[in-house]
């Protein structure tokens, strides 16, 4: 049976980030790709230009109106950019008892761009979160959840993992790619029976647009499949590796390169 995976997040008419490059990963990984936008923007490899919000009660709509035809097996959750969207997901999803919610905490692009409003952090941390089964944030992100320094080596990131955990989340998935002293580009998996590290070699000189959606969308696919968080953040962790190599075969835009999502399908 195939996996039925929705996507709560912004658009990318570039096709790099957001539900575009979700999509793309579900169906790459196996799923079945749906999407509630919360959020157009006008962007392109090189930066966000403008953003344009869905009405949170309308993001709530689509929301149900995909629950209420189709079996939902996991939830990704992107951009939301404001507290009153957090918490019409919120609201929405506990309704429904969504199950296998992949959280990611989408605060700034690879670009350096602002994405998400100062008061939606709370709404995110304190009702997002506890409907997650795993949150998967990068350093500067755990940074602002746990409101101190991002973590600055893998002692940090795993102590931070272990803190996050206490918003009520099964798993904590923490990127590590923004450790650039690191020669590998670590990524832990924190739960209450330990810590898994996810090592892959760091690709030198590439800026990658969309890695944090895929990643997180990935991994939300393995888990409607019926994987442990251990066994999806494994094989997440091979798919975004695959993709950001297979980058250098695109010829997208002149800034931060796509991922090539089905570089496996390629070969």
């Amino acid at each position: 049976m195939v996996a039925n995976i929705l996507s709560i997040a912004g658009s990318d008419p570039s096709g790099g980030a957001g539900v575009q490059a979700d999509l793309k990963t579900i169906g790459a990984c196996g799923g079945y790709g749906m999407a509630a936008l919360t959020a157009l923007t006008a962007q392109n490899t090189q930066g966000v230009q403008g953003v344009s919000l869905v009405e949170p009660a309308f993001v709530a709509h689509q929301i149900r109106a995909v629950f209420e035809d189709v079996r939902v097996d996991a939830v990704k959750i992107g951009m939301i950019a404001t507290a009153s969207i957090a918490h019409a997901v919120a609201e929405t999803l506990g309704d429904l008892r969504a199950a296998n919610v992949v959280l990611d905490p989408v605060m700034v692009a690879t670009s350096g761009d602002r994405l998400l409003s100062d008061d939606a952090v709370a709404a995110v941390r304190d009702r997002l979160a506890p409907l997650a089964r795993v949150i998967t944030p990068n350093t500067d992100e755990a940074g602002v959840l746990l409101g101190e320094p991002r973590p600055t080596d893998r002692a940090g990131m795993a102590d931070a993992g272990r803190r996050l955990l206490a918003l009520g989340v099964e798993a904590v998935l923490l990127k590590g790619g923004h450790l650039t002293d690191d020669a590998a580009s670590p990524d832990v998996l924190v739960t209450a029976q330990g810590v898994t590290w996810l090592d892959a070699p760091r690709a030198p000189g590439r800026v990658v647009h969309g890695g944090g959606c895929s990643f997180a969308s990935a991994l939300a696919t393995g888990l409607g499949k019926g994987l442990s968080p251990e066994e999806a953040a494994v094989e997440a962790k091979a798919f975004i590796t695959a993709a950001i190599e297979g980058a250098d075969l695109l010829t997208v835009g002149s800034g931060s390169r796509p991922l090539d999502h089905f570089t496996a399908h390629r070969m």
